[in-house]
């Protein structure tokens, strides 16, 4: 069961958008070596809009994973490719239907 999560909101700069999509697909690899992330979403919320929506058991495995591989790559690769830092949000997860 899923009881916090998180959402981040990232704005690219002009002319960066296809390199965002493809540093986020990459993640997916990553992630899915992280047992504690329960549910990940990449995210293309408009033209050069884009979110990651995560989830997770508790607030260890949240952690863990603002720590972890993804996490870093992002911020590593944040003054390349955003036009402002990434937005985070720490979220309660209230209800959840996921695949058994």
């Amino acid at each position: 069961m899923v009881k916090v999560a998180l959402y981040i909101w990232l704005e690219t700069k002009p002319g960066k958008e296809q390199e965002m999509e493809d540093f986020l697909r990459s993640g997916l690899h990553v992630v899915q070596q992280e047992p504690a992330t329960t549910a990940w979403f990449a995210l293309r919320l408009g033209p050069s809009t884009f979110g990651i929506f995560d989830a997770f058991p508790d607030d260890k495995g949240r952690q863990e994973h603002l720590s972890g591989r993804v996490a870093a790559a992002l911020m590593e690769r944040a003054p390349e490719l955003l036009s402002q830092p990434p937005v985070i949000h720490e979220l309660d997860v209230l209800a959840a239907k996921l695949p058994v």
